[in-house]
Formats: structure tokens, C-alpha cells, sequence
């Protein structure tokens, strides 16, 4: 990218532009010259953790928390008001900053393509359908008219900065799409994480000291609400029900396509959540990969029932609601399927269905903890939570 969206920003220009490396758990920003790589790890109980690790040479790197440099962005409503990851689309000058009096747009699945990617290289090919990436505003006056048209359809970056400096030198639109996925995905998960256990600590607090944990009855319908809110938010979200339609073939420029759908766990039949479709939709199967993540994984018991409960609702297709209208009977039957298959853990009901439909189900590598149970812990973590630190 070369807006200068970074506390770095004064070394970052069309000419020498800040690189962003991420797998499922951890972004790594790299500025040319900078002085330092900017790294944020997913830890599965506090969501994004910010490190810098000086950039020169050392006999003993240290990673070093960052905390003001960073989260006066990345706390926000932009990340859900918890610690997380946004990526930001302007109207770029020449110099990599924003033009005075034009909008800015956050992006995720939920973004039309003609509003992703200002202030970004991209490679790749996306048919008619126009992007603001590669481009810069020529006209200040009327910066809406940037040349959308230019910027698309662009295979390569020669001749626009030294691309020695960087590991790659392909900004791979496929990778784009994911990157708009995850990173609010990530926010819901951690947002979801957040509010379960403030209600459990709420609801812990209101028992006298030394009486026993409170049973799952204890919590009350103003306690469940406000994690169940954003727990609904992320079943739509992960299953993407808010997804802009692709109006033509998205084509990348990399390895990227066939390196990150090798990297999930399939079905007898061969089938991943990270399969790709990439004419109408991002993926062929339409539920999000971080379902694997420990993040997910960590989410608090309440929170966990809740978004597994609702996922069975909507693929056995007893919530037909017009907010799951895209999705269509094969797609909730694939879906399901795969996760029968691959998903460890999954609730009762999940398994009581496989044993009816003769589905087999991975089985579970560690006890599940009881909703009482997990009251205590929360009280207890927010009492004393441990430093995240890097996978």
C-alpha cells in the first residue's frame, strides 16, 4: 500500500510503499527504510496484540509491545471498539496522503469493489468490475473522478518503485478479498469475545464472595443480550451473508489462489472452506475458514452455544430468513457437511444429527468447559489476564 496509513507514514510514497504479510493469526508490516516491522498477532482471549521489532540487525531481536502508536487506530469504531485490524480504502495524492475533504472507506466483504483498495497496488484482473487501487487523484477539485478504469486490470507493478526491496512483487487481488474477510472477521470474534465476559464477570460480581459459581440460569436476558448481539452478527458474518456479489471473474497474479486452498482440512470428498469460487462470490462454500481459529475456539462457552446453535439453524434450514436469503440449499448442505466432517468439538445436537444422517465426525481432542466453569474463568481473567504473545 502507499497511503500513508501507518506511524511510519513519512516514509511511505507510491514510490516506496509499506508491504503487508499475514497468514490466519498475524499481519506483519514492512516499511522501506522504516525503523522498525510492525507486527499484530491474534491472541485467542484479547484480540489484536501490537509488537515492533527494530528493523536493523540484532544479535537478540526483541519484540516489543506497542501500545499508543497503535492502538489510537486500531481500538475504534472501525475495529468495533476492541483491539483490532481495519484496512482503509482513500482517495490518494501523489504523495500517499489523503486528499483534504474526501471520505475514506473501511473495507470487508460487505464493500462494493468500486470503493476497495485507494492507496493500494493491485495485481490482478477483476473483468468490468472497476477498483480505486493503482491510482492516484489527478484532479483535486473533482477527486471522485479518479480513474478507476486505469487501475484495473493491472498484471504487474514494474516500473512503478524499486521492487527489489520487497520479498514479492505482486499485490495479489485474490489476497485482497481474503485480507477484506479476515480482518473484520477477526474484529467480530474478538467483539464477541469481549462482551461474553463482561457479562460473566457482571453476572460473577453480583454473587456474594464464596458462593459457588452461578449456574448458566444465572445469567440474566439483559446478560445474554449483550453478547448475543454481536454473536449474531458474526454468524452472518462468517457466513457471509452480507457478501457483495463478484459481477465477474476475479483472477490473481500469484501462487496465492492454490497455496491458501491447500492449507485446510477437507472432506472425503475433497471439500475445504477455503475453496475458491471467484465468479459471484469469494469462496465456493460459504462459511469462514477462522471457524478453525483459536480465536473462535476461545470464545467464551455462552457465546460459543449461541453462534454454534445458530449455525444449525440456518444449514439444516430451520431459519430460512430473508437474512440468509443467498444462501441455497446445496450451499447449507455443503457447508454442513464439511464441517461435520472436519470440525472438531462440535455440540451435541451437531453429533445427534451426524449419528441420524450417518455422518461421520471428527472426534474431540479436550474436554468442553461448563458454562458455569467458564463464569469463574472469566471473572478471574479480567481480574489478571496474561500478556498475548506471538504464535
Amino acid at each position: 500500500m502507499f497511503s500513508k496509513t501507518s506511524f511510519q507514514y513519512k516514509k511511505i510514497t507510491p514510490q516506496t510503499p509499506r508491504a503487508l504479510y499475514f497468514n490466519d493469526d498475524v499481519y506483519i508490516g514492512f516499511v522501506h527504510d522504516g525503523k522498525a516491522l510492525e507486527v499484530v498477532s491474534f491472541d485467542p482471549v484479547q484480540g489484536a496484540i501490537f509488537y515492533l521489532l527494530d528493523a536493523h540487525k540484532a544479535e537478540k531481536p526483541v519484540f516489543q509491545r506497542a501500545e499508543l502508536d497503535c492502538t489510537q487506530c486500531h481500538i475504534a469504531p472501525a475495529t468495533r471498539d476492541v483491539p483490532g485490524v481495519l484496512l482503509r480504502s482513500i482517495f490518494p495524492s501523489a504523495t500517499g496522503t489523503q486528499v483534504m475533504k474526501t471520505t475514506s472507506f473501511v473495507t470487508g466483504q460487505d464493500s462494493p469493489i468500486k470503493d476497495r483498495w485507494g492507496g493500494w497496488y493491485v495485481t490482478g484482473t477483476s473483468g468490468r468490475q472497476q477498483h480505486m487501487g493503482n491510482v492516484i487523484v489527478q484532479d483535486r477539485d473533482h477527486p471522485e473522478l479518479i480513474d478507476r478504469a486505469a487501475g484495473t486490470n493491472i498484471t504487474h507493478l514494474a516500473g512503478r518503485f524499486d521492487q527489489s526491496i520487497y520479498l514479492t512483487n505482486q499485490s495479489d487481488i485474490v489476497a485482497h478479498l481474503v485480507l477484506a474477510h479476515q480482518t473484520q472477521m477477526h474484529n467480530l470474534i474478538t467483539e464477541t469475545n469481549y462482551t461474553t465476559r463482561i457479562a460473566l464477570y457482571d453476572t460473577q460480581r453480583q454473587h456474594t464472595a464464596g458462593a459457588s459459581s452461578p449456574s448458566p440460569s444465572a445469567l440474566s436476558e439483559e446478560a445474554r443480550k449483550q453478547f448475543e448481539e454481536p454473536a449474531e452478527a458474526l454468524v452472518e458474518y462468517m457466513l457471509f451473508a452480507n457478501e457483495v456479489p463478484l459481477t465477474d471473474r476475479i483472477r490473481g497474479t500469484s501462487g496465492f489462489t492454490q497455496q491458501f486452498a491447500g492449507l485446510g482440512p477437507r472432506d472425503a470428498r475433497g471439500r475445504s472452506l477455503r475453496d475458491f469460487d471467484l465468479r459471484t462470490r469469494i469462496f465456493k462454500y460459504p462459511c469462514s475458514y477462522l471457524i478453525y481459529s483459536e480465536s473462535f475456539d476461545a470464545l467464551p462457552e455462552p457465546a460459543k452455544q449461541y453462534v454454534y446453535h445458530r449455525l444449525f439453524q440456518v444449514l439444516t434450514e430451520q431459519d430460512t430468513s430473508p437474512t440468509f436469503a443467498r444462501l441455497t440449499h446445496r450451499d447449507r448442505r455443503n457447508v454442513l457437511e464439511i464441517l461435520l466432517a472436519t470440525k472438531k468439538e462440535l455440540p451435541a445436537e451437531w453429533r445427534e444429527y451426524a449419528r441420524k444422517h450417518t455422518h461421520r465426525i471428527p472426534s474431540a481432542v479436550r474436554s468442553r468447559n461448563s458454562t458455569a466453569s467458564t463464569i469463574a474463568n472469566s471473572a478471574q481473567a479480567f481480574n489478571h489476564t496474561p500478556k498475548g504473545i506471538l504464535p
